[in-house]
């Protein structure tokens, strides 16, 4: 019988915190930084090849999108070649692999949904080694699934949701950007929508990740932009009694000075993985309001 185990990297992040949970019916070794460092790429060998894992999740990213900018060489340790490292050891031992990508790997001016084949053209160095691993991944040989995510957020880690909770008990006026347009994601969707597919597989995760190769957008469905999901957030949190927040202005990206440039739009089409996996993707909205019952 095949085994079962699960090496999950990055089992301390917003994504990786959420899969240990839904992966604890497998044999699951989870591990992060101190015990593996995605900053010494070569080290990440060995790890995997003692383990000898039969699925990597890697769910571990630099994900700093500003100081990227200025750390060029360790976000692309850690989003590229570390990714590569991974592939090809998994591709070595004959293991599936799951890696998460992101909506920054696009430029923002289709201004249309992004299908999976839409050109890449990522215009911050954090789409940049993003797109690095992408491509580590696709040249390995190995059998993989990627997932390509947009603004995700959790109850747990710091987001742009937390961020607005924030402002609304300190501030009387908001002023949210409305030219930033993407798919707010839950990661606790995400990494229920990852486990559904796993279980598919039965087990059988080389040969299931082999017919189904490839690159999917999983996210909340619809596009909104900034403005309008913070909004959403104010309306639907359950405490709003705690607002001391009357009016939310509409900002240009331009007021606010980034080191990084942000895609103004970079919204994601995922039928792909609908009708691939037969599993449904929820509203954006509908996951927000989920996750604010969660969120203190």
């Amino acid at each position: 019988m095949q085994s079962k185990k699960v090496l999950l990297f990055g089992k301390n992040g917003q994504l990786g915190s959420v899969l240990v949970n839904y992966l604890a019916r497998y044999d699951l070794e989870a591990l992060d930084y101190p015990e593996v460092d995605f900053n010494q790429p070569d080290s990440l060998r060995d790890v995997i090849l003692t383990i000898k894992p039969s699925l990597i999740v890697n769910a571990a990213a630099y994900t700093a999108v500003d100081q990227a900018e200025e750390e060029v060489d360790k976000a692309n340790n850690i989003n590229g070649i570390a990714v590569g490292v991974i592939a090809k050891a998994a591709k070595k031992l004959g293991a599936g692999l799951i890696h998460y990508s992101t909506d920054y790997v696009f430029d923002g001016k289709k201004n249309r949904l992004y299908q999976e084949d839409d050109p890449p053209n990522p215009i911050n160095v954090y789409g940049a080694s993003k797109l690095l691993g992408d491509q580590q991944v696709i040249q390995s040989g190995v059998n993989y699934l990627i997932f390509r995510l947009s603004w995700v957020y959790s109850a747990t880690h710091p987001s742009f949701v937390k961020s607005v909770l924030a402002w609304a008990r300190k501030h009387e006026t908001l002023r949210i950007v409305d030219d930033q347009t993407s798919n707010p994601t839950w990661a606790n969707m995400v990494a229920r929508k990852t486990v559904k597919v796993i279980h598919k597989a039965e087990g059988q995760w080389p040969g299931y990740f082999q017919e189904h190769l490839g690159i999917y957008n999983l996210v909340g469905k619809g596009a909104v932009s900034r403005y309008d999901w913070a909004k959403a957030i104010l309306e639907l949190d359950p405490k709003t009694s705690e607002h001391i927040t009357k009016q939310i202005q509409r900002a240009k990206s331009t007021e606010f000075k980034t080191a990084a440039q942000r895609p103004t739009f970079s919204g994601l089409d995922c039928r792909k993985f609908e009708t691939t996996f037969n599993l449904g993707l929820p509203n954006w909205k509908d996951s927000l309001t989920e996750a604010l019952r969660e969120i203190e």
